[in-house]
């Protein structure tokens, strides 16, 4: 098995040059792109927009992949200053992505706050303005990650800002019509953080599910799970499962556990014991099944007469019990790295398995990160930076929520004057990690609707968009990566 310095050592070491040519090597567009109709006189009208896009500020290298008629599709690094405040200190190539239809419509940054994806792809808002898509992956993810990270001072929620502001100021080169900002989960946190630092880069934000952890030390989930969805015996029901799995059958679904781990060369030791892995998994089962099922999952979930296989099964669909080993640890340790930091986390819902834990008080924070990038001083003031200032000077945002996704349970919330500077929160009723404008009732549908196409500077009273059954897939956070 590779031992956990290695896998560390593989993120926090330069591997980026040959990783970085190895995913930018795509085959070219099979079929001839159609021309931009982009106006006489913008730039992308002077030329092919791939000359274009290479020709901008900080583009390092632009690969053309293949995309659906009437698009193109470009895979591209950007160069980054390590430090923001130190330009002086190196740079790192990030990865992002271009979905062009035309220079001539409006853009739309998305980020999920995590890895971008190498598919083509729409967000709702792009889909409401019938745009363009530019889509950043988040410093210190895959190969974005500078050679000799400095975590404390570049991993922040202000340098990530200052990244998206350089890639805003050099497209906006190209993409000359008005601009919008999304992304759900932490992509929805990024959105909003990105706004705090720079108000005026652009012209509206949609984020989506965006937690907002102001107090770390009081938290609302475990008083919104205890409540959660509206059939009583569904929590009865995970519950047990979940007590079955760490008191009478806990011997046997640690083997298993251990077997599958083996199989897949998982190792533990962030968490110190497999144990404590396959339990931290299991508490999460409870989170996990309402941030990403519907209602009617309910049905599913297995009951006192299920074998243990059944059981099993059942949890790979929701949290795999290998879940917490050390590679699903480390495929996504920089957001780990800033809950500890920066972000916060969720208390665990420990209350209702307290007499069958073993390892309680283990959830979150540094307890996620290697011992090699502790210890993390907790930023208090982050968060409350940034609830301040949606509450009381945010300008042009639209948060969308699901009215079942415990990440709800502590919102981001306009304050007082929000109309006045159009700042709204939506509530999609029962709705999961994947709440979505169009699952809205229909005025609010509408009126939200309206709202991005006129901040996109279009006919606030466009038609429904029109599905693109090839770009329009499931969010990317409807999953979070490594899952």
């Amino acid at each position: 098995m590779p031992s956990l310095r290695s896998l560390v050592g593989a993120i926090l070491t330069s591997a980026v040059a040959t990783g970085l040519t190895a995913t930018l090597a795509v085959t070219p567009a099979t079929s001839s792109p159609s021309a931009s109709s982009s106006p006489s006189g913008s730039p992308a009208a002077q030329g092919d927009i791939l000359e274009a896009v290479q020709n901008l500020p900080g583009v390092t290298s632009v690969i053309e992949a293949t995309a659906p008629a009437g698009y193109r599709f470009f895979k591209l690094t950007f160069r980054q200053p390590v430090d923001h405040r130190d330009p002086e200190a190196g740079t790192f190539e990030q990865r992002l992505t271009l979905l062009h239809k035309d220079a001539a419509r409006p853009m739309v940054m998305y980020t999920s706050g995590y890895n971008v994806s190498s598919n083509p792809s729409r967000s709702e808002p792009t889909q409401i303005v019938d745009g363009n898509q530019l889509s950043m992956e988040y410093r210190f993810f895959s190969t974005s990650i500078p050679a000799q990270p400095n975590w404390s001072e570049q991993l922040t929620i202000w340098q990530a800002a200052s990244d998206q502001h350089r890639i805003i100021k050099a497209f906006k080169r190209l993409y000359r019509e008005n601009w919008l900002t999304t992304g759900g989960s932490k992509g929805g946190m990024t959105a909003t953080y990105h706004r705090r630092f720079f108000p005026d880069d652009v012209d509206g934000t949609v984020p989506y599910v965006a937690p907002n952890d102001v107090d770390n030390e009081d938290d609302s989930y475990n008083e919104f799970l205890a409540n959660v969805g509206t059939d009583p015996q569904c929590r009865t029901d995970l519950t047990a499962v979940q007590r079955r799995i760490l008191g009478p059958d806990r011997a046997w679904f640690l083997e298993r556990t251990r077997q599958d781990a083996e199989a897949t060369g998982d190792t533990w030791d962030v968490l110190g014991s497999l144990d404590r892995g396959m339990e931290i998994a299991v508490i999460d089962l409870y989170f996990t099944f309402w941030q990403y099922s519907p209602q009617s999952a309910c049905a599913a979930v297995p009951q006192a007469d299920a074998t243990k296989e059944e059981v099993w099964d059942w949890t790979l669909g929701v949290v795999p019990l290998t879940g917490y080993l050390d590679q699903g640890l480390l495929g996504t340790l920089p957001y780990y790295y800033q809950a500890a930091y920066q972000l916060g986390w969720y208390e665990a819902y420990e209350e209702p398995l307290a007499d069958v834990l073993q390892h309680p008080g283990g959830w979150g924070g540094a307890n996620f990160v290697p011992a090699e990038l502790k210890p993390i001083d907790f930023d208090r003031r982050a968060m409350a930076d940034i609830d301040r200032w949606v509450r009381t000077r945010s300008t042009e945002m639209l948060y969308v929520y699901g009215g079942n996704d415990p990440w709800g349970a502590e919102a981001f919330d306009c304050g007082r004057r929000a109309a006045q500077r159009a700042c709204s929160v939506h509530v999609v009723e029962g709705g999961t990690h994947g709440a979505r404008i169009a699952q809205l009732p229909e005025a609010e549908r509408v009126s939200a609707t309206a709202q991005i196409r006129a901040w996109a500077g279009l006919d606030a009273a466009g038609a429904r968009p029109q599905r693109h059954p090839s770009l329009d897939r499931a969010p990317d956070y409807l999953r979070p990566p490594g899952r």
